[in-house]
């Protein structure tokens, strides 16, 4: 277990201290480049982002299942196994390289439908194009960080992506000061971004020079028969959180506007710069979740799972009500007024968000211990409830009915999924699971309604000194709401006895 603790606070601490760094970054970046470009060309940025991440289905889950597949091997040092699955990985890339090209070249002539009022940007067209090369380039070299994945060795890759991305932001910063012009913003991503694949791909094949080696011994019957398995339920898997996670903003761009989805982009830049360090955390885990899935038992797992997804409320559950509170003063004080969004869409992106939160921690361990096959149509049902809702709702009540379409989608997942997959995974009711997310829900309500009162009690107009005033008044009442409520449960004692830990040992150095 120690072992295990290390390198996830190892992983932990230079994914924070780069997600910092970017972050500092990439609000400087955002902040010259709608004064230099403008809200038309973050609505470019963000629509085609999701367009890649439609076309990423044709991964089809591989990468998850062959992550699985090396927990087993990398535990017990079977190189030649290792090699088996990563030469398999390899060629399975590549044919998705193939795939996704051909498919994106293919969607150019229908561009024109998916760009709804834009403005003045330019070649769309050409933009795209470099949107797609920097997706097909990362599948000739993204299989290799599998094995570090299952290493738990996942600051490797945060240490070099933190000195690419750093020096890509800068060069970015400086163009938009001389230039103002997207394309060469785009170009600079484009050829700092296949440095990056060049020169991780290269060093990995240094760290692990098997992989290099011609004499790869194919999969067994059984191992393949395994792979096969777990793949087609991905693929059900991978339809259905591609058809749900990367279609708002094309939904969005077709039946609102482009600008719409770059004024989105900002509250989605927050949103996502708070999951991410969350993420940080929880995905450091990822490599140790495998491990314990690999050599404990269930009722051991079972009780890891508990403290873990306590955590996971606590943080996704705090974060929540601040991001509900703050976000939209956070704009107005940042970019302006004319940058603010709907608050009813707000509070439905926050819901969204809270709910993501509460999934997370079962979706890592189900992905560690390999189980996919229970819920897998889920996935399916979800993605034609979001089109269908999303797409019929905008056309009645606007905007917020896209994301109104999420959060039905969102609640059917959340509820099926323990009960399909917990007896599976502990040998238990589902019930367990429900009752701790009323207890947990119940708790965000209320820090919610407290904060929501004293915000307007505090905050009538934004000005930087009543933010500061609220930031500290979110901060304080909800970790305080549960600590009142939670101190004297196991998953308390657990997460507080890790802290004091900790605080030792810095004490006694």
């Amino acid at each position: 277990m120690s072992s295990r603790l290390k390198m996830t606070a190892k992983n932990a601490f230079w994914s924070y201290f780069s997600m910092i760094a970017s972050l500092l970054l990439q609000f400087i970046s955002r902040t010259v480049f709608i004064h230099y470009l403008g809200e038309g060309y973050l609505g470019i940025n963000g629509l085609f982002s999701n367009v890649l991440g439609v076309l990423s289905f044709a991964e089809l889950g591989i990468g998850t299942a062959i992550n699985f597949s090396l927990y087993m091997p990398v535990a017990e040092h079977d190189t030649e196994r290792i090699k088996a699955y990563m030469y398999y990985y390899k060629w399975a890339y590549r044919v998705i390289a193939l795939i996704v090209s051909i498919l994106g070249l293919l969607l150019v002539p229908f561009l024109h439908v998916l760009v709804k009022d834009p403005g003045n940007v330019g070649n769309i067209t050409v933009y795209y194009l470099i949107y797609l090369f920097n997706t097909v380039t990362s599948y000739f070299v993204s299989y290799k960080y599998s094995l570090v994945n299952a290493e738990q060795k996942n600051y490797i890759y945060t240490n070099v992506n933190l000195l690419v991305s750093a020096t890509t932001t800068v060069v970015q910063i400086v163009s938009l000061f001389i230039w103002k012009s997207f394309l060469i913003y785009l170009l600079v991503a484009a050829v700092f971004g296949a440095f990056q694949k060049v020169f991780i791909s290269m060093y990995l094949d240094r760290l692990y020079p098997y992989l290099k080696e011609k004499n790869v011994q194919k999969l067994s019957i059984e191992d393949r028969k395994t792979l096969i398995t777990k793949i087609k339920a991905l693929v059900i898997h991978k339809i259905g959180d591609v058809s749900v996670h990367q279609t708002d903003n094309i939904i969005v761009s077709a039946f609102v506007s482009t600008r719409m989805v770059g004024l989105l982009s900002n509250y989605n830049l927050l949103i996502s710069t708070v999951s991410g360090c969350i993420n940080v955390l929880f995905n450091s885990v990822t490599g140790s979740l495998g491990n314990m899935v690999a050599t404990e038992s269930k009722e051991y797992q079972y009780s890891i799972f508990k403290k873990y997804r306590f955590i996971g409320f606590w943080f996704y559950g705090f974060t929540a009500i601040a991001l509900a509170i703050l976000m939209t003063p956070f704009i107005t004080l940042w970019i302006g007024d004319k940058m603010v969004v709907n608050a009813v869409v707000i509070n439905l992106l926050v819901v969204d968000y809270y709910m993501i939160g509460q999934r997370i921690c079962l979706n890592n361990i189900k992905s560690a211990a390999g189980v996919y096959e229970p819920d897998k149509y889920v996935a399916l049902l979800q993605a034609v409830v979001n089109l269908v809702a999303s797409i019929g709702l905008v056309s009645v009540i606007g905007l917020p009915g896209v994301y109104v379409g999420t959060i039905i989608q969102g609640t059917l997942s959340t509820v099926l999924k323990p009960i399909l997959s917990y007896k599976v995974l502990f040998g238990l009711s589902s019930r367990y699971y429900f009752i701790d997310s009323a207890k947990y829900g119940i708790a965000v309500i209320a820090a919610y309604g407290i904060c929501l009162v004293l915000k307007n009690l505090i905050m009538p107009n934004v000005t930087i000194m009543n933010f500061i005033i609220m930031m500290v008044v979110v901060t304080i009442i909800p970790n305080l709401l549960f600590f009142i409520v939670f101190h004297k449960t196991e998953e308390f004692r657990f997460v507080n006895g890790i802290v004091q830990n900790i605080i030792k040992r810095h004490k006694g150095k």
